[in-house]
């Protein structure tokens, strides 16, 4: 009799996430947005593949994707594995789809195997992570969780459609959003496996490992002002350059970064007026700081502002910084974390827990339930990028852990 370790295939987990891959707009990558054509594409294969796995499947009030493979006690709390089906535009092939096919291959695993956990599983498809479409995140987890509010419904595309009507094109009905939250008593606990998105265990030359926790992430708009000026008349030492105090500041954002083991970065910069002959008289940016430890990034965000403002004050420009997003560390639970580190050990991998510097939907559920994740190696640490790549022999280690850790907290006999 086979195990459900050998029911394993990373050949299906790789042909899945390939036909997902042609869910997508074209062009370079994968371009699936919510409430999409190319999202209904992925859906259906999702939803079929859910049933081959011994799956009730449904689609909540939000437009997850839900399949429910049930346990004996099937009134008790349901363990949730899930990750999302959207994406960035022109992203890679794994970005939240391994985890929704890691979970898919689990629950085949144990349905080939006639294995029947004690506490009901359910594999989610969340519907919009990456907030690509409506710049705005974890739509799809944050109903589960009850922590959506009607305004975020209202909040537009590019093209001015609002996330309410999208849903009314999809076939949903967005005044009954709330439906889609879950009783955290209903819950045992939330799983999620994804990409690390990170070079650190690749320079381990290991699979897997254990997230500790999801870094707590600050976003800034920034305003420098100048004055503009003829490029040519105006000597050096008297102008009043935006672009060159931005530059300063930047260097200053990189050292402190550095001295507070964080991570910061100006990801995008305006400079106005924007003509080769004229010296900037204005330069707009962004700034992203995270870290697991808060009481660092704040240090660290008095740290740059206040010396940004000095910089400026030095050049006569003004520094103005207006906050746009502000979300806390999460970390998960410990009892996750020594499960999966013991399904680590027992794969032959080091027991190692590293820190997720970017969002999951595991941010959300967090305030519901216990949650733990694992992270898989990705080549390069290259995500949200049509390089993206996993290995299948990675793939396959990294379901075979999640696989131990589901049996362990659903209570199922191997």
């Amino acid at each position: 009799m086979q195990t459900p370790y050998q029911k394993v295939s990373e050949t299906r987990m790789s042909d899945r996430i390939e036909k997902l891959a042609c869910c997508s707009l074209p062009g370079s990558g994968v371009t699936r947005l919510s409430y999409t054509k190319e999202m209904e594409s992925a859906e259906e294969l999702v939803s079929r593949w859910m049933r081959e796995a011994g799956m009730i499947v449904r689609r909540d009030e939000m437009g997850n994707l839900i399949g429910r493979y049930e346990g004996i006690e099937s009134e008790g709390p349901a363990l949730l594995i899930g990750s999302h089906l959207d994406s960035v535009v022109e992203a890679g092939k794994y970005d939240g789809i391994l985890g929704v096919i890691a979970g898919i291959e689990v629950i085949q695993a144990m349905f080939e195997c006639n294995i029947k956990p004690y506490y009901p599983i359910e594999v989610i498809g969340f519907c919009d992570e990456e907030g690509a479409r409506f710049h705005t995140t974890l739509l799809g987890s944050r109903a589960i969780s009850g922590n959506l509010c009607y305004e975020d419904l209202e909040i537009k595309d590019e093209n001015g459609i609002s996330v309410a009507n999208a849903m009314k094109n999809y076939g949903l009905d967005p005044s009954i959003y709330r439906r889609a939250a879950r009783d955290p008593q209903s819950l045992l606990g939330y799983l999620e496996l994804h990409i690390e998105q990170g070079p650190v265990l690749e320079q381990m030359n290991q699979a897997c490992g254990a997230v500790s926790g999801i870094a707590g992430q600050s976003r800034y708009l920034f305003h420098i002002k100048g004055l503009a000026g003829h490029a040519g008349t105006v000597p050096v030492s008297m102008r009043k350059d935006a672009l060159v105090g931005a530059a300063q500041m930047i260097q200053t954002i990189e050292r402190i970064a550095l001295e507070y083991e964080l991570v910061a970065t100006v990801g995008k910069l305006s400079v106005k007026p924007g003509a080769s002959n004229v010296i900037p008289g204005l330069v707009e940016g962004t700034l992203d700081i995270r870290s697991i430890d808060c009481n660092r990034k704040r240090e660290a965000l008095q740290r740059i502002m206040a010396e940004s403002n000095r910089i400026c004050e030095r050049r006569g420009l003004i520094c103005v910084f207006e906050k746009v997003m502000e979300s806390p560390a999460v970390f998960c639970s410990s009892t996750m974390i020594d499960v999966i580190e013991s399904a680590l050990e027992g794969h032959r991998m080091k027991s190692v827990q590293l820190v997720s510097g970017a969002g999951h939907d595991a941010m959300a559920l967090v305030a519901n339930t216990d949650i733990g994740m694992i992270f898989v190696r990705c080549r390069g640490g290259v995500s949200h990028h049509p390089d993206e790549f996993v290995a299948i022999e990675d793939m396959k280690k990294g379901a075979a852990v999640l696989l131990d850790v589901v049996l362990k907290i659903a209570k199922a006999d191997k």
